[in-house]
């Protein structure tokens, strides 16, 4: 049953479709031009990064659009320059590269959980303005969303994932862990919002609390802050097949019987 007030399926779906269609053209502005975008996800657990990301993702072609969820980092990793894991993961000419959590890791569930100390805090919040500079001077289109949600919507999200087989992977130690540190995510967002929050790499926040709603503000608000990519698609000659379909044949082995119907 959809939540009162939320946005229906139906409502959704019809809003979303020409965003879809800007999506395709916009990729298609991308790989003609050599535009490099990349988009960070941020947020609560269980806002809806993945949503999102699908959303934008599942209309372009996935040799083209790229979704990054790095695991926690390896020995040799930790023993890196920071950036350094993100570094290889960024676009090349033409291409879009979705970050589901990104290098703002450190100011986020490291800071609040404990696993990075204050001063690798401190230096990150320091650090990463000059880093993003560094991208966007070189011509990369930067784009860092947070996407946020109340704690009570938290809650219905972590009981829905505990309860339905199909989300139980969702649900992860660490998210239980930050149930308790709802306030303390927010005042280390406060504090990388005020540190990295720079007019050649901004931030924007989108209320999730309708996921769906949610994903139609953040897709129009990175369509509108790009160039103008409405680019029809080259011309394709389609001629007649010149005979009757042919009917696939089989010889060494058959296709598997169908799924059987109720």
């Amino acid at each position: 049953m959809p939540t009162p007030g939320k946005l229906k399926r139906r409502e959704y779906q019809a809003a979303l479709e020409p965003l879809e269609l800007e999506l395709v053209s916009m990729a298609r502005w991308a790989a003609a031009t050599g535009a490099r975008i990349v988009v960070l996800f941020e947020g609560r657990d269980t806002a809806g990064k993945g949503g999102a990301i699908g959303a934008i993702s599942h209309v372009l072609n996935p040799r083209q659009c790229r979704t990054v969820a790095l695991s926690a980092p390896s020995d040799r990793e930790r023993g890196q320059w920071y950036f350094q894991r993100y570094v290889e993961h960024l676009p090349t000419r033409g291409e879009i590269v979705l970050f589901d959590r990104s290098w703002y890791n450190r100011a986020g569930v490291e800071r609040v959980m404990g696993y990075a100390t204050p001063a690798e805090v401190e230096t990150f919040l320091a650090h990463a303005p000059a880093f993003e500079k560094l991208l966007v001077d070189d011509g990369i289109l930067l784009f860092k969303y947070w996407l946020t949600c109340d704690q009570a919507m938290q809650e219905e999200r972590l009981q829905e994932r505990l309860c339905d087989p199909l989300k139980r992977w969702k649900l992860s130690p660490v998210d239980l862990a930050a149930r308790e540190k709802y306030t303390a995510y927010t005042a280390a967002r406060e504090a990388m919002l005020a540190a990295t929050h720079t007019p050649h790499a901004p931030w924007t926040l989108v209320d999730f609390n309708d996921q769906r709603l949610g994903r139609l503000t953040l897709i129009r608000d990175l369509l509108d802050r790009l160039p103008e990519t409405a680019l029809e698609p080259p011309a394709i000659e389609f001629p007649p097949l010149g005979h009757p379909p042919v009917r696939e044949e089989f010889g060494v082995l058959r296709p598997i019987p169908d799924y059987p119907e109720e």
